[in-house]
């Protein structure tokens, strides 16, 4: 009884809460007046204009149009006495609606809305006359290509919108928006095509959307770790993207994007691993160049993981699969060396990723000289002073150029973390520590899924139809079907037609 009792008493304050939260718009102009300033601290851009027919107009200088303000709204007022509804019917701005709540106002008026508020009357007419001040398209930073559509999103969310609905002028585009974040309020819409993507993966994803509670989202990165399946894991189970034609064909293949207002990266869902080797180049060169091109970011992949754990393992544990031509040469250069492998090629790994990270932060031009400069300098110094080998330089040299050929920034990030561990192992128990930490990744992959989709899609659980689009990229005529992994209603892009025989 005392736990019912608790929990009833928590309700009725949680109640009580909602109703003092949506208190009523007072019907006195200058009650209004006063009860707006108190909720917005009575800040230095809130500006009230008075009109002599008992009309108030209260808005934020910092986030309106001027030019609307006195075009659109004003010229619009008549002098005599009005009521809410004339009013609705005599501003001519798109986004015009009535609301009778305080709380209502607020926050359509942090939004860039002018409140209209008539003497007698308990509702303010709200028109929205934002600002729309956002950057111009650009080329991708992230994701560039030389064939394809050289265009990307930007900061705002009505733009990025509107890209996606340029490519597909289709009514089918569904979008849905929400307001996320106690404190910024930031707007999030989700995109799918009706009648093909999954009605109940769309509402898991709109549920877990729903569900999220915090004070901030800033960025789709943000965002994206929020309602991933496995927040814990070091591998990404969901794509970002800067490019509208990436994002417009995941909705074509019957998946879902989410874009924030504010972040030129669109969040694709659910998503496969071998999607992150992927690029949309792939789809402009011929079938066998891409195939081509996959591999080799596969086997990118392979070296940059391995290839330095190898070598470890090789130096302090196996050297009878080291062919004895090489044995010579590497013994002379090892020579100086004062620390085992192990240590030397830790060393080593953490200076690229300093030099690294050091030209990712500096500006463009000092970054790039930098890079050059100080990967020069310092892997010759460290040979010359016996620091570590001119064999490991190379390798290590090998696998920070393998890394980069991973289309995916957040991938790339994975693989650079992943040869630390590795190489660890490597040198404490040799392959057997290497086939350690294999299993552990493969193991790890098998158990993550992409909005509850199989992460390692389509090979397991073994889709063979998925095959034809995945590590190998088969003639377009072989691509028309749409990947299991989605779950779409019409698994058909269009149907394959036998031609006429040419005479």
């Amino acid at each position: 009884m005392f736990f019912k009792k608790k929990k009833a008493d928590s309700l009725n304050s949680m109640n009580q809460e909602n109703i003092e939260e949506r208190e009523m718009i007072p019907a006195d102009t200058e009650d209004f007046i006063n009860e707006m300033k108190k909720r917005l601290h009575n800040s230095a851009d809130l500006n009230i204009k008075d009109r002599p027919n008992g009309i108030t107009l209260i808005f934020l200088d910092s986030l309106i149009d001027n030019k609307m303000l006195h075009g659109d709204i004003l010229a619009c007022l008549h002098d005599g006495k009005v009521s809410p509804d004339q009013i609705l019917k005599d501003i001519n701005v798109s986004n015009v609606a009535k609301y009778p709540f305080i709380v209502e106002a607020v926050d359509t008026m942090l939004k860039g809305a002018v409140l209209i508020h008539t003497s007698g009357h308990p509702c303010i007419v709200s028109a929205s006359i934002g600002t729309q001040e956002h950057r111009s398209l650009t080329r991708p930073e992230n994701e560039s290509q030389v064939l394809g559509p050289q265009i990307a999103f930007n900061e705002s969310l009505a733009t990025n919108i509107s890209l996606i609905r340029r490519y597909l002028t289709n009514p089918n585009v569904c979008n849905e928006s929400f307001s996320l974040g106690k404190q910024t309020n930031s707007g999030v819409s989700i995109l799918y095509m009706k009648g093909i993507a999954d009605e109940e993966m769309v509402d898991r994803l709109r549920e877990r959307i729903k569900n999220i509670k915090v004070d901030s989202v800033l960025d789709s990165s943000t965002l994206v770790q929020l309602i991933e399946d496995n927040s814990y894991a070091i591998f990404p189970q969901m794509l970002m993207t800067e490019r509208p034609d990436r994002a417009c064909s995941w909705l074509l293949n019957g998946k879902m994007i989410v874009l924030v207002d504010g972040s030129v990266q669109v969040i694709g869902c659910p998503q496969t691993f071998i999607e992150f080797f992927q690029s949309m180049e792939d789809e402009s060169v011929r079938w066998q160049i891409a195939t081509f091109l996959r591999l080799m970011r596969i086997f990118s992949m392979i070296v940059s993981i391995f290839f330095t754990a190898i070598y470890v393992a090789a130096l302090t544990f196996h050297y009878e699969i080291i062919p004895q031509t090489l044995l010579v040469p590497l013994g002379e250069s090892r020579s100086r060396v004062p620390f085992p492998p192990i240590i030397e090629a830790l060393l080593l790994e953490a200076m690229i990723e300093l030099l690294r990270e050091a030209g990712a932060r500096l500006p463009t031009k000092v970054g790039q000289t930098m890079g050059i400069v100080g990967g020069i300098v310092v892997g010759t110094a460290a040979v010359e002073a016996g620091f570590t080998s001119n064999i490991l330089i190379i390798i290590i040299a090998v696998s920070a150029l393998a890394s980069f050929t991973t289309p995916n920034y957040m991938m790339g990030n994975v693989i650079r973390v992943l040869r630390f561990p590795l190489i660890i192992l490597a040198g404490l128990w040799g392959f057997y520590g290497l086939m350690i930490g294999f299993c552990f990744l493969l193991i790890h992959l098998i158990r993550q899924t992409s909005l509850g989709t199989p992460f390692l899609a389509p090979f397991y659980p073994p889709r063979f139809a998925d095959w034809r689009d995945s590590i190998i990229r088969l003639p377009i005529g072989f691509t028309n079907l749409r990947p299991l992994q989605a779950r779409p209603k019409d698994r058909f892009k269009y149907r394959i037609r036998k031609s006429n025989k040419k005479e």
